[in-house]
Parts: C-alpha cells; sequence; structure tokens
C-alpha cells in the first residue's frame, strides 16, 4: 500500500515513532547513522504478522544531487523500479515537515556488519549470491549501479542468501552526474574511477563486492579496510589458504582500473562458478599464482597511491575555483585509461 505523501496525519513521537494512524507498529531500531541523520526501525503491519522496515530520513540532512531528488527520493524511484526476491521490495512512503519515511520489506537477516566468521567455502556462496543480484540489475533496461556495496548494506541468512539494501547512492548507469556526487559511499569501498570523477560502469560495483570478499576473507572490519589499501593491498599473508585461482579471480575484481576487471557482473559470475575455493593447486601452479599475485598487488598498491595523489589535488584545485558545474556528458580520462 502507498499512501499520499501530502496528506499524512501528523506522527506523533514518544521513545519510538507512533505510526498507528498509518498502520503501523514500531517494535526496536535496528539502526542509525547520526552524520547522514538517518534511523532505521522494525514495525509490524497492525492486524498481521507482515514486518516492515521504516527508514527515517532527516530532512535538513538531505541535500539535492545531480538529478534534482533528495536520497530518499532516488531510493523510492529506484526501488519501484525492481523486482527481485533478494532486494527489499518498496512498500510505503509518507512524510512529515522534519522527516520522510520509507517502507521496506523485511528480510530476516543480518548483515555483515556483525562480527561473523565464514570460512572461504561460505563466502564464495555469498558472493555467487551477490552476483546474482548485480547481474538482474546490470541486465534492467536501464541498468542500475547500487555505488555503495560494502559490509553493512549486505544481508545474509543461515542459508547464506545475500540481500542488497540502501540503495540511496544508487544511480540509472546513463544518467548525467555533477562534480559534487562523485566519491559518495564509504572510503575504501569506492572504486577508484569514482574517487578520480571518471565514468562508472558495470565494473564498477565489482571493486566494492572484491572488497567487500576482503573484508571476510581476512576478518577485516570494514572502517580499518583503507589502512590495508594505504599498506598497497599486502593482505596476502592474511588471507586464509585458498586456491590460487581463486585468489587470482578475486584480485581481477579489485583491479585499480576497472578496464582489468570483469566486463561486468555476469562474467565475474561464470569465472568464479568453476572454481574450486579450497587450495588443490599442484606446486607449479601455486608458483605460478604467487607471481602473478604479487605483481598485481604492487600494480595495485602503486595505483591507489597515485589515485589518492590526483584526488587530493583536484579537491584543492576544485574548493579554489569553486568547481560544481553541471557535466554534460561522462568525464573522459585521458591518460588514465580506465
Amino acid at each position: 500500500m502507498e499512501l499520499d505523501v501530502h496528506n499524512k496525519e501528523a506522527i506523533l513521537l514518544s521513545d519510538y515513532p507512533d505510526f498507528s494512524l498509518l498502520g503501523y507498529q514500531v517494535i526496536r531500531e535496528l539502526g542509525r547513522n547520526q552524520k547522514e541523520g538517518r534511523i532505521t526501525y522494525l514495525a509490524n503491519v497492525q492486524n498481521s504478522n507482515y514486518k516492515v522496515v521504516i527508514k527515517e530520513f532527516s530532512v535538513d540532512h538531505a541535500s539535492v544531487d545531480w538529478s534534482g531528488l533528495k536520497p530518499y527520493e532516488r531510493e523510492m524511484e529506484i526501488l519501484r523500479r525492481l523486482d527481485h526476491p533478494r532486494i527489499p521490495r518498496y512498500v510505503d512512503s509518507f512524510a512529515t515537515p522534519k522527516s520522510f519515511y520509507l517502507v521496506q520489506e523485511y528480510k530476516n537477516a543480518p548483515s555483515l556488519r556483525l562480527q561473523r566468521n565464514f570460512n572461504p567455502e561460505q563466502i564464495k556462496q555469498i558472493s555467487l549470491s551477490i552476483l546474482e543480484i548485480l547481474v538482474y540489475l546490470q541486465q534492467l533496461d536501464d541498468p542500475i549501479i547500487h555505488r555503495d556495496i560494502k559490509p553493512e548494506n549486505i544481508l545474509v541468512d543461515d542459508q547464506l542468501n545475500a540481500y542488497l539494501v540502501d540503495f540511496d547512492l544508487a544511480q540509472i548507469q546513463s544518467a548525467k552526474i555533477t562534480v559534487s556526487t562523485l566519491a559518495a559511499g564509504t572510503p575504501g569501498f569506492i572504486p577508484p574511477e569514482e574517487q578520480l570523477g571518471y565514468s562508472l560502469t558495470q565494473a564498477s560495483d565489482l571493486y566494492s563486492l572484491g572488497v567487500t570478499l576482503i573484508c571476510l576473507l581476512t576478518n577485516t572490519r570494514a572502517v580499518d579496510i583503507p589502512k590495508l589499501i594505504d599498506d598497497r593491498f599486502n593482505f596476502q599473508k592474511l588471507l586464509p589458504r585458498i586456491n590460487p585461482r581463486f585468489k587470482s579471480w578475486l584480485m581481477k575484481m579489485v583491479e585499480p582500473k576497472s578496464k582489468y576487471r570483469y566486463a561486468n557482473a555476469a562474467v565475474a559470475l561464470e569465472v568464479i562458478k568453476s572454481i574450486e575455493v579450497s587450495d588443490t593447486a599442484t606446486a607449479i601452479e601455486t608458483l605460478i599464482a604467487a607471481v602473478k599475485f604479487r605483481k598485481q598487488t604492487t600494480m595495485l598498491g602503486l595505483a591507489m597511491m597515485a589515485m589518492f595523489a590526483v584526488a587530493t589535488t583536484t579537491l584543492i584545485l576544485s574548493q579554489q575555483g569553486g568547481v560544481a558545474q553541471q557535466l554534460q556528458k561522462p568525464n573522459q580520462c585521458q591518460g588514465c585509461d580506465f
């Protein structure tokens, strides 16, 4: 059901917001992002056992983006387009003078933000599940780039089914963007091309997924992943004993230049399906993979250092020159070949 945003009854606040006049009863708070002015609640649809998630967005914190929409409006627009069993569907929306509320289907699965240990085989299963969702998003008539894949935005149930949430940064791939919307996301998970202001591709979300898998394999917290990047992604010593082919697949996912990654989620999915995660390689295969892996990590580290240097310079210049102009077409990288 969808209620008219402009004809809502006032929502009275107690310990939790009172949505009873709108047909919802809050059960508990699921989480909050103080910086972005967002709170998430678990609620029941009254007179039923159906549970929903209600996301509260502070109107004061919301800024208009490249499309003229606020983040919650963009998320609502995109969710209305989607119909996938592992993307919580749009249910309802309403507003008060101070807040906007987005209601979604509830999935009984904790996020990867919580400290949980998965073995390599389980991590492969999670990666397959997320890649299947990305294949769906990328094969829409208007492909969608999520732009914020990270442990916090992936839910995983007991059967290792993964669910992708939080589409407030998502964009249609063909949409025009402005400089001010670039590099929006979580440090460490942002693909280099976005950090530098170049066009996003269907390989962009693969980078963020690759970094997420590295978090799981190395048992690294999401907040600590930038430190791993600063260390030239020298995480080989932290990885468990896994098949060199799986390790090479992972390194291809996080190649700094998007043209060296898999072209899209469908290709990455097809490759990983045939890879055994357990280390059954011969000594020669292991040696060859190790040499290739060392070369990849060195190139990745140098590229990341260059990326941060260019990004810093760009930020300084943009502040001095007041860069806020609308890009009429995607930025073309001259010499970087992303």
